[in-house]
């Protein structure tokens, strides 16, 4: 089963249920904002699809910071993942597990690829 990761009033987040609903997809919604995120999901999503897809640096969570917590934040893995573990605002949206892989971002094309 799909495993969709966001928050629950995200346009793009609307974008994919709505896609996904009618593709007729069966999905688990995992809202990060109140079920929060460990850290072991968010290394994986870093394994699988890098940091610069994954870390939403056009977002006013990641702009908000300070420059040296910018430097902090992407300074290395481990600081990157209890940056994204304590502003999950700055993930991307929506991460889309497909059990294959992930599609990060709500991306119209390959959700209709997975029916």
């Amino acid at each position: 089963m799909l495993k969709i990761y966001g928050i629950k009033n995200c346009n793009s987040m609307k974008k994919a249920f709505d896609l996904l609903d009618q593709l007729g997809l069966k999905y688990e919604f995992h809202d990060y904002k109140k079920q929060a995120i460990d850290a072991t999901t968010v290394k994986n999503w870093l394994d699988q699809a890098g940091a610069e897809v994954i870390l939403n640096k056009k977002g006013t969570t990641w702009k908000k910071l300070s420059p040296e917590e910018q430097m902090q934040a992407t300074s290395n893995e481990e600081q990157l993942v209890e940056a994204l573990i304590q502003h999950t605002s700055m993930i991307k949206r929506p991460v889309l597990d497909t059990g294959k892989g992930l599609i990060v971002g709500f991306d119209e094309n390959a959700y209709k690829a997975l029916v």
